[in-house]
């Protein structure tokens, strides 16, 4: 696998989505600048301007319309993919660390940093999925975190609910149109920050990542712990392949923990683990500092990686990727035919 090395950022990456067909790459950095990259042959296909801090989150709607960002800058704003222009900024009184659309597009939720007397909430604001159309100043929901404040959160299937994960390591579920709390659960190590929540295609489950070093497959409806997965640093972002039952973690030692080691010991690899079996089967290197975020091609034929060094790597797999099978697996195959 030859990687694809975008070098747009002047900073550390902190996010890189894919849109729902996979064919653009959007990422985000601490250096106040969206890239939009053609995903096949890692071409810059534009930049999004407007940002006064450093960017925490982007997320683009399923039919590639709008794109959604929040950063540094206690900002949250919508843009049009197609013409790069600005169609809504709202501003909040601490930074945006995570947006997310609905699976649907009329629906967009923002985390926001607990910071200076101002409780940390999740934030919903209905959407027009129109460009030309007006967009709402007022929210739709507001869910405040008086606990432990939420670092991440997502809509599930349909947007039913609305999932975070928390600073001290619990998962909530909470009921998208009310804000009611349903379901709260411990799901990583007591204060150890979920630091990625990301979605299976249906939704019906997800996975985290924490600073625990571990990443846990959860099911959506009764926040069960199906799967666990235990690496040997922090890890900062989690992704399950669709095709393929893997899951890839991302993480490394913390930069100012790592001054005089070597990349080799930093452990900054992209780790594959096999979804069912738990069993690492493989690592990827090439970053220079911790890997910040991992995403995977919604049709399951590569990822992409940002990285604390500035750089997005884009993998495609290779045939050998697609034909590993473990005998099990091999036999269910053979059984089928």
């Amino acid at each position: 696998m030859r990687p694809i090395l975008l070098s747009g950022h002047e900073r550390a990456l902190t996010q890189v989505k894919y849109n729902s067909d996979g064919d653009i790459i959007f990422s985000v950095s601490k250096d106040h600048v969206i890239c939009a990259w053609f995903s096949a042959n890692g071409e810059r296909l534009g930049t999004y301007h407007g940002h006064q801090g450093a960017l925490w989150t982007v997320d683009v709607d399923s039919r590639t319309t709008l794109l959604a960002s929040g950063g540094a800058d206690n900002t949250l704003r919508l843009w049009e993919v197609k013409s790069g222009k600005l169609l809504k900024t709202w501003d909040f009184p601490t930074a945006i660390k995570r947006v997310e659309f609905s699976p649907d597009g009329t629906q967009l939720l923002a985390v926001m940093e607990k910071r200076s007397g101002h409780l940390g909430a999740i934030h919903v604001f209905d959407v027009n999925p129109d460009p030309e159309g007006e967009q709402t100043n007022e929210q739709s929901l507001r869910i405040v975190c008086d606990e432990s404040k939420a670092t991440v959160a997502g809509f599930s299937y349909l947007a039913k609910y609305i999932i975070a994960g928390h600073e001290d390591g619990s998962v909530t579920k909470y009921d998208a149109k009310s804000g009611e709390i349903l379901h709260n659960i411990q799901v990583h190590e007591d204060d150890m920050q979920i630091t990625d929540l990301q979605w299976a295609p249906d939704r019906t489950y997800f996975i985290t990542s924490s600073k625990d070093k571990t990443a846990k497959l959860v099911s959506t409806n009764e926040l069960e712990v199906l799967k666990s997965y235990t690496t040997d640093t922090p890890l900062n972002s989690a992704a399950i392949t669709p095709v393929k039952d893997y899951v890839i973690l991302g993480g490394g030692q913390a930069a100012m923990d790592v001054t005089t080691t070597s990349a080799r010991q930093g452990k900054f690899e992209a780790r594959f683990y096999h979804k069912i079996f738990m069993e690492e089967i493989g690592r990827v290197r090439g970053h220079f500092g911790p890997l910040n975020y991992v995403a995977v091609h919604p049709k399951g034929t590569g990822y992409c990686s940002g990285g604390e060094d500035g750089y997005v790597r884009v993998h495609h797999f290779d045939k050998p990727y697609f034909d590993f099978m473990y005998e099990v697996e091999r036999e269910q195959a053979q059984a089928s035919l």
